[in-house]
């Protein structure tokens, strides 16, 4: 168990002191144009942020992504981001609980989550490996439980596994295992990728099975975990694990790639994540089509700096949001999701070998 908990502190370690971010693979945000407004007819003291989630009402559609726990020294990390996100009316998923549900001791490491945020929406999290052969629905309740979650994450990190020494790679028979966790529990089933992107096919799988209530497609073109592994693996000097690694640190789906294979294949709420760095990147998933974005590596290098750093990045973020629905005429999200959208370059290519009509899927995203 020590060996899980020292990595989840090495990862946050590296996170933080290392270049960990994709370059050549982007998000393909870049590609995306939202068209300028010059006569927008609104103040911007009219634009409304609010929205619903599964639910639940959210001050903005934000959610502090999945990072960590799992070790005493995440409890402080974990503690100012739940006060944040509680004083902000926003959401927050926890880190991977399989630390917790191995070693007692380090629950409170998570619990604090709930303490410090006793009315905001958190989100619990397992890994989908460790639901083959590891934990059964009984660890599941307990992890839900220790934070009084209201909704479960099930991650999907096939491409981290492989890259990490000693990975669990035992991925036959998650879909059953998945299922099996969905109808037993009672909060909704969101499942995530970790920063590889989720397809239009594996959507299709996960909805049509009745699994998910949501998917956070968590794309690539932010921080590569293959790349933090072959990080980590070279400051334990397997250098054979590291140049496997390093291969992969540009893998994956780009997130607004990943965001359109998934509203185009599935009817469900989606999370935008993997890469998101602005508020106006938070405008151009929301007007594609996410429901949620999700922010996680610019959010614990500003936490590190305390609660109210976290605080003043947030809150810039939220501004660059209001600025671009003000500039593209949009009072609300639901206006922000019909507006005029442009694709362009790489993503346009991808999605036209992926055969998806870009503009029949604006037109329909605009009609709803």
């Amino acid at each position: 168990m020590d060996d899980i908990s020292n990595r989840k502190f090495e990862h946050i370690e590296i996170c933080l002191r290392e270049d960990v971010e994709m370059h050549r693979n982007t998000t393909g945000f870049e590609d995306v144009w939202l068209v300028h407004r010059c006569l927008p007819e609104i103040d911007v003291e009219e634009i409304e942020l609010e929205t619903d989630f599964l639910g639940f009402k959210l001050r903005a559609p934000l959610l502090i992504s999945a990072m960590t726990g799992g070790h005493p020294k995440a409890k402080e990390i974990n503690s100012a981001l739940a006060q944040v996100v509680e004083e902000m009316g926003l959401a927050m998923a926890v880190g991977s609980q399989r630390a917790a549900l191995l070693d007692e001791s380090l629950v409170d490491t998570f619990a604090v989550v709930r303490k410090k945020a006793p009315t905001a929406y958190i989100i619990a999290n397992i890994g989908a490996a460790q639901l083959v052969g590891h934990f059964d629905v009984n660890d599941v309740r307990k992890a839900i439980d220790m934070i009084e979650a209201n909704a479960l994450n099930i991650h999907l990190n096939p491409a981290h596994e492989f890259s990490q020494m000693a990975g669990d790679l035992k991925f036959r028979g998650v879909l059953q295992a998945i299922k099996r966790v969905s109808e037993a529990i009672e909060v909704p089933v969101i499942v995530k990728e970790t920063g590889c992107g989720i397809s239009r096919e594996d959507a299709v799988k996960l909805v049509e099975e009745g699994l998910v209530k949501a998917i956070d497609v968590a794309g690539a073109g932010g921080t590569s975990w293959c790349k933090v592994e072959a990080l980590r693996a070279r400051r334990h000097g397997d250098g054979f694990k590291a140049e496997v690694a390093e291969a992969f640190a540009e893998w994956g789906i780009p997130t607004v790639v990943s965001l359109i294979e998934v509203k185009s294949g599935v009817d469900v709420p989606v999370i935008a994540s993997g890469g998101v760095r602005s508020g106006v990147d938070c405008a151009k998933a929301i007007a594609l089509g996410a429901d949620l974005v999700g922010i996680a590596l610019p959010a614990l290098r500003a936490v590190s700096h305390g609660a109210n750093a976290l605080k003043a990045y947030l809150s810039v973020l939220i501004e660059q949001l209001r600025g671009a629905m003000f500039l593209t005429a949009s009072r609300s999200l639901k206006d922000l999701k019909r507006i005029d959208v442009v694709i362009t370059g790489r993503v346009k290519e991808w999605l036209q070998m992926r055969g998806v009509d870009i503009k029949e899927y604006l037109r329909k995203r605009r009609a709803i």
